[in-house]
């Protein structure tokens, strides 16, 4: 990597094995009230985070076998097109299922993606909906999502891991944002980010920042929405 390159320093593979564990353990202490509890995703319990998590391997499997064409295909037929439909029909699909089954699921098809991508390597090409792209970086949205629905159902973090999970997590916003060729400007310093879009500034903690790139900064924040908007870059 470039030496530039905010994510030089971290190591994808390693982080989506921490995430992953860390969800595993909270989703095992839940009792049926903690899987019906409201997440911060809209719209869906605790429990529909994981059938999510859950259903998404679909496509992550799709990308390491090279055959996400044919999986929008049959989508596709089923009348499914875009994220946002596969998502919501993952988790529909899974609501009648024992949440045990569905647990078990997650846990055994995301075991063997972390295991096929940590393998392949950084440099490997996958096949993806956006046409090929690498391992590695592939690896570190992953890292992203399982970080922002971990935070989404409230899944611990331990003080001591904190400030490292924030700092990796502000390298892939900034990473992505550059990805996406945003309009946003970005200037990090030692303890916040500036950022500047469309005529608007502010200047960021590190977590407010982190909880732009996601979209999960909350209204009560202030930002202004041209910058809200620009941030955005995350899933």
């Amino acid at each position: 990597m470039a030496e530039d390159d905010p994510l030089r320093d971290f190591d994808p593979f390693d982080i989506f094995d921490a995430e992953a564990a860390r969800l595993d353990r909270f989703f095992s202490g839940l009792d049926e009230s903690g899987w019906a509890r409201p997440s911060r995703c809209e719209g869906w319990s605790v429990r529909d985070v994981l059938a999510h998590l859950a259903g998404e391997e679909m496509y992550n499997h799709a990308c390491l076998d090279g055959t996400v064409q044919e999986l929008m295909g049959r989508l596709s037929d089923e009348g499914i097109t875009g994220f946002n439909d596969f998502n919501e029909w993952c988790v529909r699909r899974r609501r009648d299922l024992p949440v045990e089954e569905v647990l078990a699921e997650w846990r055994t098809k995301n075991g063997e993606t972390r295991r096929r991508m940590r393998e392949l390597g950084p440099d490997a090409t996958l096949q993806t909906m956006a046409g090929p792209y690498p391992n590695g970086l592939q690896t570190f949205h992953y890292d992203s999502e399982y970080a922002t629905h971990a935070d989404d159902v409230g899944a611990p973090v331990a003080e001591e891991e904190a400030d490292g999970r924030t700092l990796w997590r502000v390298a892939v916003g900034r990473f992505a944002l550059g990805e996406r060729d945003s309009k946003v400007q970005v200037e990090q310093t030692a303890e916040q980010v500036w950022v500047a879009a469309d005529g608007a500034t502010a200047t960021l903690s590190y977590p407010e920042f982190v909880a732009a790139t996601v979209g999960r900064l909350p209204a009560s924040h202030g930002l202004d929405p041209r910058l809200a908007s620009a941030l955005r870059c995350l899933a």
